[in-house]
């Protein structure tokens, strides 16, 4: 990677003192999901993510309340209630992500301010784009605002990672947060997890991001995604048997391939889109025969959407279901798209969705 190191600041609620009568004015804060280009399995290694922030995501919308964090659900239809001067037990549900946050926060010295909060999300649950990490960063993002907390948004991204691992037990790394609140408007994040660099790459003009939802829906925390992380670690501490080399295999060569879509798209000539095609099938035969996180499914999707004219394609996020990253020319890509979910559906009796996704400014830039 380029020496460069960028950071986005503190995040804070500058001129905001709830303690002193400020006005009970409505507030919003928006979390993109994410895709992922290149790079997959490899964050909790230390490894380069190349990853994309969507124009989908989670709004928070909040006004200031004494003592009790108080979240609504629009999608789940509920509300949760955490103390915020006491740890949180026996919260349940999508409340654990709240009641969790609220605790690390306060651990690391958020003043306890409360809030009244909606919940609102545009982005799929169980698709691979990381609505819970655009649940965790919106939701603390607007935890440190009502309190006119600051903190370093790479720290707000550790927030965020270790919040889903006490929420749901699933060991995920730092890529989803910090696309989350770190990406720029057209480029991706190129992210070295371990030294926590990162710099934007521009995305060629010419090219849209189309998502191809499978239908197929997973949670990581009833995956393997968990097992594969172990297999890895295993790999890393010297063990040389036949699963733990290939999980090796896959992270050493994806590493490889995120410095290379980055040649790539950054080639002196010009995007070289077939290096990008060559890249990312790569990029999924690896997934499917050496990580295993794959599905038949996920498969199909990538065969049918080169089959339709698609530059480049693979499947994105943990596996075991979920969707597939295309990318394809401007002025075609509403149109392979179409095709491609019509052609699965008709081998598979399933309904798939594919859109047409703008790269956006991450929740720190807004």
């Amino acid at each position: 990677m380029r020496a460069r190191v960028q950071r986005a600041g503190c995040l804070t609620a500058a001129g905001i003192d709830i303690g002193r009568g400020v006005k009970n004015t409505e507030r919003r804060t928006f979390a993109p999901a994410r895709v992922n280009l290149m790079g997959e399995h490899t964050d909790y290694s230390g490894g380069l993510v190349l990853p994309v922030a969507l124009d989908v995501g989670t709004t928070v919308s909040w006004r200031p309340l004494d003592g009790i964090v108080r979240a609504r659900s629009a999608t789940f239809d509920s509300t949760v209630e955490v103390d915020t001067n006491e740890p949180s037990h026996n919260v349940s549900g999508w409340g654990r992500y709240v009641a969790a946050l609220v605790d690390l926060l306060r651990e690391r010295g958020r003043p306890a301010y409360g809030m009244d909060a909606m919940v609102e999300s545009t982005a799929p649950m169980g698709a691979g784009l990381s609505s819970s990490a655009a649940l965790t960063v919106s939701f603390g993002l607007a935890l440190c605002r009502a309190a006119s907390f600051e903190l370093p948004s790479i720290e707000l991204a550790h927030v965020a990672r270790e919040a889903e691992g006490r929420a749901v037990g699933v060991p995920c790394g730092l890529m989803d947060p910090a696309a989350s609140l770190l990406a720029r408007s057209g480029h991706a994040l190129l992210l070295d997890c371990g030294s926590e660099t990162y710099r934007q790459v521009a995305l060629p003009e010419c090219v849209s991001i189309v998502v191809v939802d499978s239908g197929v829906r997973r949670s990581l925390e009833h995956s393997g995604y968990s097992a594969r992380r172990q297999e890895v670690e295993r790999a890393f501490a010297g063990a040389d048997d036949y699963i733990a080399q290939r999980r090796l295999r896959h992270v050493v060569s994806e590493n490889e391939r995120v410095r290379l879509t980055v040649a790539a798209l950054e080639s002196n000539r010009g995007p070289d889109l077939a290096a990008l095609g060559d890249l990312f099938r790569e990029g999924h035969d690896s997934l499917r025969e050496d990580f295993e996180v794959s599905t038949p499914e996920l498969d199909l999707l990538v065969e049918l959407s080169y089959d339709y004219g698609a530059i480049a394609a693979r499947m994105t996020g943990g596996g075991f279901g979920g969707s597939v990253v295309v990318l394809a020319h401007v002025d075609e890509a509403e149109r392979v798209g179409r095709d491609v979910v019509d052609a699965y559906g008709a081998r598979t009796g399933r309904t798939a969705t594919a859109g047409v996704h703008a790269a956006v400014d991450g929740a720190a830039w807004r």
